[in-house]
């Protein structure tokens, strides 16, 4: 504890000694960001046993979990735009700054706005991105932040929940409290109309109308649904063969269901030194014996992984460089898809609008018509006439082919059509 006291220095020395640290300190930050960056570019955090580098650095390096998010987000920016590194060791930069900043760089303006932030506050900064940026999220000092502004601008929801976690309190230490966890949030109005709608359902089985025992009925029914597509949970299950004819990587429903209670609905992987993931996200099943050496979908040979095990044991069975080529080979599929599915909504939206101006066309016509003394279902076929004759043509030009299909004594007439210049035109052939 001696080494903390420092009474003992004077002035001078404690604010010299106090400047050497903060510059130590900086340059030890972007050495830290470097290696944040190269550990999570290798992806060393999941031989480890760790389903992501924000849970590596929150569960192995003892980092919080603002501190973790807003490490990764620099280093992941700096990694992309190394001038960051520099900027963070010589102090023309701090950690927000560049969480701040991270969102809005490119190749393009990197070196400009790195420039024009230096040594500023982190309010100056947000001014300088709203003001070159306007329209856009200016990101806080982490993912987490931007995506709780994100959502409260999106959604208008802020939940703040506080509660103790059951798997580091000992029976005995457990408070004789309210274990009830209290959740403060706005919801638009749909929502809340739902919330109503759900109340009157209920109002027979909840008199009170309570919000807090509709939300657990509402998660209830959630949960069950999402757990019969997620392992195709049910109270009778029936299946215990594979269908006819289903594909090599097909997983009978029975299957599913045994691996899914057996993991416990965690992923399985355990790290070189005994750490085992357990995360309850973006769980996929994988089969230990890849279906392509011939692998099948029994219990015994089928476990639950986590999304990011999952690519690793691929990688570990068929090598990292043929995986990352299977991964561009499926963006690139799921790319050309959208812009597929983008091109066929556009055209079915200008065929929706062409019919609809189509439309509009004819309807005009026969008002023209029927205001001459045309009966309705000649007016009718002279009009849809004209519009198989005259396509994309203008509306005096429609109405000059409708007029010369009726089959009328030759006469002029004077045709007053809202939006069409009065004009003498013969009618009938």
């Amino acid at each position: 504890m001696r080494a903390y006291t420092l009474t003992h220095l004077s002035d001078t020395v404690l604010l010299r000694d106090l400047a050497s640290l903060v510059a130590r300190d900086r340059a030890t930050t972007a050495a830290l960001l470097a290696h944040i960056a190269e550990v999570d570019a290798r992806r060393l955090y999941a031989p480890a046993g760790y389903e992501s580098m924000h849970a590596y650095c929150v569960d192995a390096l003892h980092l919080s979990e603002d501190s973790a998010y807003k490490r990764i987000q620099a280093a992941r920016a700096a990694r992309q735009y190394p001038a960051l590194f520099a900027a963070v060791a010589d102090g023309r930069l701090n950690l927000t700054a560049v969480c701040l900043l991270a969102p809005h760089l490119t190749p393009e303006n990197a070196d400009g706005l790195v420039a024009a932030s230096e040594h500023l506050r982190n309010t100056a900064i947000r001014d300088l991105l709203a003001a070159r940026f306007a329209g856009e999220l200016v990101s806080d000092a982490s993912p987490r932040a931007a995506n709780r502004q994100l959502a409260a601008q999106q959604v208008g929801v802020a939940i703040s929940a506080v509660a103790a976690d059951p798997q580091h309190v000992g029976p005995s230490q457990v408070p004789a409290l309210d274990t009830r966890i209290a959740l403060h949030f706005r919801v638009t109005k749909s929502t809340h109309d739902k919330l109503l709608y759900a109340q009157a359902l209920l109002s027979h089985a909840v008199p009170t109308g309570d919000e807090e025992e509709v939300l657990d009925r509402a998660l209830d029914a959630l949960i069950a649904c999402c757990e019969k597509r997620k392992f195709a949970a049910t109270s009778s299950p029936r299946e215990t063969q594979p269908r006819p004819g289903t594909t090599p990587r097909h997983i009978p429903a029975h299957v599913k269901r045994a691996v899914w209670v057996r993991d416990e609905g965690r992923c399985t992987f355990v790290g070189d030194g005994g750490h085992r993931c357990g995360t309850r996200k973006f769980l996929e099943f994988d089969h230990m014996d890849p279906v392509a050496r011939g692998g099948v979908a029994t219990v015994e040979r089928m476990r639950l992984r986590c999304r990011a095990h999952n690519q690793y044991e691929a990688e570990r069975a068929f090598g990292a460089e043929f995986m990352e080529k299977r991964r561009e080979e499926a963006r690139r599929a799921a790319a050309e898809a959208r812009a597929a599915a983008e091109a066929h909504a556009a055209a079915e939206a200008t065929a929706a609008a062409t019919a609809a101006h189509v439309a509009g066309q004819t309807r005009a016509v026969i008002s023209g018509l029927r205001r001459l003394g045309c009966r309705a279902d000649e007016a009718r076929q002279a009009a849809e006439h004209a519009a198989m004759t005259c396509k994309g043509g203008t509306l005096e030009q429609l109405l000059h082919a409708a007029l010369k299909s009726l089959r009328a004594p030759r006469s002029t007439m004077v045709i007053k059509v809202p939006g069409v210049n009065a004009e003498a035109i013969p009618v009938g052939v």
